[in-house]
Protein backbone atom coordinates (compact mmCIF):
# COMPACT_ATOMS: atom_id res chain seq x y z
CA UNK A 1 0.00 0.00 0.00
CA UNK A 2 1.37 3.42 -0.96
CA UNK A 3 2.32 5.63 1.96
CA UNK A 4 -0.07 8.47 2.75
CA UNK A 5 1.61 11.88 2.24
CA UNK A 6 2.08 13.60 5.58
CA UNK A 7 1.58 17.33 5.98
CA UNK A 8 4.70 19.12 7.22
CA UNK A 9 2.66 20.59 10.09
CA UNK A 10 2.60 17.13 11.72
CA UNK A 11 5.85 15.69 10.36
CA UNK A 12 7.81 13.80 13.00
CA UNK A 13 11.24 12.90 11.57
CA UNK A 14 13.27 15.65 9.87
CA UNK A 15 16.37 14.13 8.27
CA UNK A 16 19.41 16.35 7.81
CA UNK A 17 21.47 15.47 4.73
CA UNK A 18 24.84 16.94 3.83
CA UNK A 19 24.18 19.15 0.80
CA UNK A 20 27.67 18.36 -0.44
CA UNK A 21 26.90 14.63 -0.65
CA UNK A 22 24.67 14.46 -3.73
CA UNK A 23 24.65 10.66 -3.74
CA UNK A 24 22.74 10.73 -0.45
CA UNK A 25 19.85 12.89 -1.73
CA UNK A 26 17.68 10.26 -3.40
CA UNK A 27 18.20 7.58 -0.71
CA UNK A 28 17.13 10.15 1.87
CA UNK A 29 13.91 10.86 -0.03
CA UNK A 30 13.27 7.12 -0.26
CA UNK A 31 13.79 6.63 3.49
CA UNK A 32 11.13 6.54 6.20
CA UNK A 33 11.81 10.17 7.13
CA UNK A 34 8.76 12.42 6.97
CA UNK A 35 10.92 15.33 5.78
CA UNK A 36 14.35 15.69 4.20
CA UNK A 37 16.51 18.77 4.85
CA UNK A 38 19.44 19.36 2.51
CA UNK A 39 21.95 21.06 4.77
CA UNK A 40 23.90 23.99 3.31
CA UNK A 41 25.06 25.24 6.70
CA UNK A 42 27.30 23.34 9.14
CA UNK A 43 27.53 20.24 6.95
CA UNK A 44 29.31 22.14 4.15
CA UNK A 45 32.73 23.78 4.30
CA UNK A 46 32.86 27.46 3.24
CA UNK A 47 34.90 26.64 0.15
CA UNK A 48 32.29 24.12 -1.01
CA UNK A 49 29.09 26.06 -0.36
CA UNK A 50 28.74 27.44 -3.87
CA UNK A 51 29.00 24.05 -5.55
CA UNK A 52 26.75 22.40 -2.96
CA UNK A 53 24.14 25.14 -3.41
CA UNK A 54 24.21 24.63 -7.18
CA UNK A 55 23.67 20.86 -6.81
CA UNK A 56 20.78 21.41 -4.40
CA UNK A 57 19.04 23.81 -6.80
CA UNK A 58 19.52 21.39 -9.69
CA UNK A 59 18.10 18.55 -7.60
CA UNK A 60 15.04 20.59 -6.61
CA UNK A 61 14.44 21.74 -10.17
CA UNK A 62 14.56 18.13 -11.36
CA UNK A 63 11.22 17.37 -9.70
CA UNK A 64 12.45 16.45 -6.24
CA UNK A 65 10.90 18.01 -3.11
CA UNK A 66 12.85 18.80 0.04
CA UNK A 67 13.60 21.44 2.66
CA UNK A 68 16.94 23.24 2.71
CA UNK A 69 18.82 24.44 5.76
CA UNK A 70 20.32 27.77 4.81
CA UNK A 71 23.04 29.75 6.52
CA UNK A 72 22.13 32.24 9.22
CA UNK A 73 21.07 35.77 8.34
CA UNK A 74 24.27 37.30 9.71
CA UNK A 75 26.55 35.11 7.60
CA UNK A 76 28.17 35.97 4.30
CA UNK A 77 26.36 33.03 2.64
CA UNK A 78 22.75 33.87 3.54
CA UNK A 79 22.10 36.28 0.66
CA UNK A 80 23.39 33.83 -1.94
CA UNK A 81 21.38 30.99 -0.39
CA UNK A 82 18.19 33.04 -0.64
CA UNK A 83 18.94 34.34 -4.12
CA UNK A 84 19.73 30.94 -5.63
CA UNK A 85 16.87 29.08 -3.92
CA UNK A 86 14.19 31.64 -4.78
CA UNK A 87 11.94 29.98 -7.32
CA UNK A 88 13.50 26.51 -7.01
CA UNK A 89 10.79 24.12 -8.16
CA UNK A 90 10.79 21.54 -5.39
CA UNK A 91 11.63 23.76 -2.42
CA UNK A 92 9.21 22.86 0.39
CA UNK A 93 10.66 25.52 2.68
CA UNK A 94 13.85 26.54 4.43
CA UNK A 95 15.29 25.87 7.85
CA UNK A 96 16.96 29.10 8.95
CA UNK A 97 20.08 28.50 11.01
CA UNK A 98 20.70 30.48 14.20
CA UNK A 99 17.48 32.48 14.09
CA UNK A 100 17.73 35.27 16.65
CA UNK A 101 14.68 37.41 16.01
CA UNK A 102 11.49 37.74 14.05
CA UNK A 103 13.28 40.09 11.67
CA UNK A 104 15.47 37.18 10.52
CA UNK A 105 12.33 35.24 9.59
CA UNK A 106 10.71 38.20 7.83
CA UNK A 107 13.90 39.11 5.93
CA UNK A 108 14.38 35.52 4.75
CA UNK A 109 10.77 35.23 3.59
CA UNK A 110 11.06 38.55 1.79
CA UNK A 111 13.99 37.20 -0.21
CA UNK A 112 12.43 33.82 -0.95
CA UNK A 113 8.79 34.71 -1.50
CA UNK A 114 5.90 32.67 -0.12
CA UNK A 115 8.09 29.94 1.38
CA UNK A 116 7.64 28.46 4.88
CA UNK A 117 10.49 29.12 7.31
CA UNK A 118 11.41 26.72 10.10
CA UNK A 119 13.27 28.87 12.62
CA UNK A 120 16.19 27.01 14.16
CA UNK A 121 16.88 28.35 17.65
CA UNK A 122 20.53 27.65 18.50
CA UNK A 123 21.63 30.47 20.82
CA UNK A 124 20.69 32.14 24.09
CA UNK A 125 19.77 35.25 22.10
CA UNK A 126 17.43 33.18 19.95
CA UNK A 127 15.74 31.62 22.96
CA UNK A 128 15.34 35.02 24.62
CA UNK A 129 13.47 36.20 21.51
CA UNK A 130 11.56 33.01 20.78
CA UNK A 131 8.12 34.63 21.14
CA UNK A 132 9.12 37.30 18.63
CA UNK A 133 10.36 34.56 16.29
CA UNK A 134 7.22 32.45 16.66
CA UNK A 135 5.02 35.50 16.09
CA UNK A 136 6.59 36.31 12.73
CA UNK A 137 3.96 35.26 10.18
CA UNK A 138 6.29 33.32 7.84
CA UNK A 139 7.48 31.17 10.77
CA UNK A 140 6.14 27.68 10.06
CA UNK A 141 7.62 25.76 13.00
CA UNK A 142 10.43 26.20 15.49
CA UNK A 143 13.33 23.75 15.77
CA UNK A 144 15.88 23.33 18.55
CA UNK A 145 19.55 23.37 17.51
CA UNK A 146 20.53 21.66 20.71
CA UNK A 147 24.24 21.11 20.01
CA UNK A 148 25.07 24.72 19.14
CA UNK A 149 22.76 25.91 21.91
CA UNK A 150 24.53 23.96 24.66
CA UNK A 151 27.86 25.20 23.33
CA UNK A 152 26.57 28.78 23.41
CA UNK A 153 25.26 28.68 26.98
CA UNK A 154 27.90 26.33 28.40
CA UNK A 155 25.41 23.71 29.58
CA UNK A 156 25.49 19.94 29.28
CA UNK A 157 23.20 18.22 26.80
CA UNK A 158 21.16 16.93 29.71
CA UNK A 159 17.36 16.67 30.00
CA UNK A 160 17.25 18.61 33.27
CA UNK A 161 19.61 21.35 32.08
CA UNK A 162 17.56 21.85 28.90
CA UNK A 163 14.05 21.39 30.29
CA UNK A 164 13.42 25.13 30.59
CA UNK A 165 14.67 25.78 27.05
CA UNK A 166 12.54 23.06 25.51
CA UNK A 167 9.51 24.28 27.44
CA UNK A 168 10.04 27.81 26.14
CA UNK A 169 9.94 26.55 22.56
CA UNK A 170 6.75 24.60 23.28
CA UNK A 171 5.02 27.54 24.99
CA UNK A 172 6.05 30.03 22.27
CA UNK A 173 4.81 27.68 19.54
CA UNK A 174 1.48 27.17 21.23
CA UNK A 175 1.01 30.86 21.97
CA UNK A 176 1.64 31.69 18.30
CA UNK A 177 -0.70 28.89 17.09
CA UNK A 178 2.19 27.01 15.47
CA UNK A 179 2.55 23.23 15.32
CA UNK A 180 4.66 21.70 18.07
CA UNK A 181 8.40 22.39 17.84
CA UNK A 182 11.05 20.08 16.41
CA UNK A 183 13.61 18.76 18.90
CA UNK A 184 17.32 18.52 18.24
CA UNK A 185 19.08 15.40 16.95
CA UNK A 186 20.53 12.45 18.83
CA UNK A 187 23.74 10.86 17.62
CA UNK A 188 23.71 7.12 17.02
CA UNK A 189 21.19 4.50 18.06
CA UNK A 190 22.16 4.33 21.72
CA UNK A 191 19.73 6.33 23.75
CA UNK A 192 17.55 7.24 20.78
CA UNK A 193 14.38 5.69 22.23
CA UNK A 194 14.88 7.57 25.49
CA UNK A 195 15.58 10.81 23.63
CA UNK A 196 12.41 10.46 21.54
CA UNK A 197 10.40 9.74 24.68
CA UNK A 198 11.80 12.93 26.22
CA UNK A 199 10.85 14.89 23.10
CA UNK A 200 7.26 13.67 23.39
CA UNK A 201 7.12 14.24 27.15
CA UNK A 202 8.19 17.86 26.70
CA UNK A 203 5.38 18.49 24.22
CA UNK A 204 7.55 18.63 21.11
CA UNK A 205 6.14 16.89 18.05
CA UNK A 206 9.11 16.50 15.71
CA UNK A 207 12.78 15.59 15.93
CA UNK A 208 15.80 16.16 13.73
CA UNK A 209 17.60 13.04 12.55
CA UNK A 210 21.18 12.57 11.39
CA UNK A 211 20.76 9.10 9.90
CA UNK A 212 17.90 7.63 7.83
CA UNK A 213 17.95 4.61 10.15
CA UNK A 214 16.70 6.83 12.98
CA UNK A 215 13.49 7.80 11.20
CA UNK A 216 11.35 4.73 12.06
CA UNK A 217 12.05 5.07 15.79
CA UNK A 218 11.30 8.78 15.72
CA UNK A 219 8.09 8.26 13.77
CA UNK A 220 6.90 5.51 16.08
CA UNK A 221 7.82 7.38 19.26
CA UNK A 222 6.11 10.62 18.20
CA UNK A 223 2.92 8.98 16.94
CA UNK A 224 -0.19 8.22 18.98
CA UNK A 225 -0.03 4.61 20.18
CA UNK A 226 -2.68 2.10 19.20
CA UNK A 227 -3.79 2.04 22.84
CA UNK A 228 -4.15 5.83 22.92
CA UNK A 229 -6.24 5.84 19.74
CA UNK A 230 -8.49 3.06 21.03
CA UNK A 231 -9.04 4.96 24.28
CA UNK A 232 -9.86 8.12 22.32
CA UNK A 233 -12.35 6.39 20.05
CA UNK A 234 -14.04 4.63 22.96
CA UNK A 235 -14.25 7.82 24.99
CA UNK A 236 -15.79 9.80 22.13
CA UNK A 237 -18.30 7.00 21.49
CA UNK A 238 -19.27 6.84 25.17
CA UNK A 239 -19.55 10.61 25.43
CA UNK A 240 -21.79 10.82 22.38
CA UNK A 241 -23.93 7.89 23.48
CA UNK A 242 -24.63 9.67 26.76
CA UNK A 243 -26.12 12.58 24.85
CA UNK A 244 -22.95 14.65 24.72
CA UNK A 245 -23.38 15.83 28.30
CA UNK A 246 -20.32 15.95 30.55
CA UNK A 247 -20.61 13.90 33.72
CA UNK A 248 -18.08 16.06 35.54
CA UNK A 249 -15.53 18.81 34.99
CA UNK A 250 -12.93 16.45 33.56
CA UNK A 251 -15.02 15.19 30.65
CA UNK A 252 -14.60 18.16 28.32
CA UNK A 253 -10.78 18.29 28.69
CA UNK A 254 -10.69 14.53 28.07
CA UNK A 255 -12.95 14.95 25.05
CA UNK A 256 -10.58 17.59 23.66
CA UNK A 257 -7.62 15.25 24.18
CA UNK A 258 -9.47 12.35 22.57
CA UNK A 259 -10.52 14.30 19.48
CA UNK A 260 -6.98 15.69 19.13
CA UNK A 261 -5.53 12.17 19.29
CA UNK A 262 -7.94 10.91 16.64
CA UNK A 263 -7.22 13.88 14.38
CA UNK A 264 -3.47 13.35 14.70
CA UNK A 265 -3.75 9.64 13.96
CA UNK A 266 -5.79 10.45 10.86
CA UNK A 267 -3.32 13.10 9.71
CA UNK A 268 -0.52 10.55 10.01
CA UNK A 269 -2.48 7.88 8.18
CA UNK A 270 -2.43 5.61 11.23
CA UNK A 271 -6.06 4.83 12.02
CA UNK A 272 -6.46 2.19 9.33
CA UNK A 273 -3.16 0.59 10.35
CA UNK A 274 -4.20 0.42 14.00
CA UNK A 275 -7.65 -1.10 13.46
Amino acid sequence: MEAVPIASEVSRSWLLVNAGAEAAFEPALASAADEVILDLEDAVAPSEKESARRRVVEFLNAGNRAWVRINDASSEFWSADCRELAGAGGLKGVVLAKTEGGNHVWDTAARLGDVPVVALVETARGLARVHDIAGARPCFRIAFGVNDYTLDIGAANDPLALAYSRSQLVVASRAAHLPGPIDGPTRGADGLAEAVALTKTMGMTGKLALDPAQAPAINAGLSPSAEDVRWAEEFVEQFNSSGGKPADGSDLPRLHRATALIAKAESLGLRGEQD
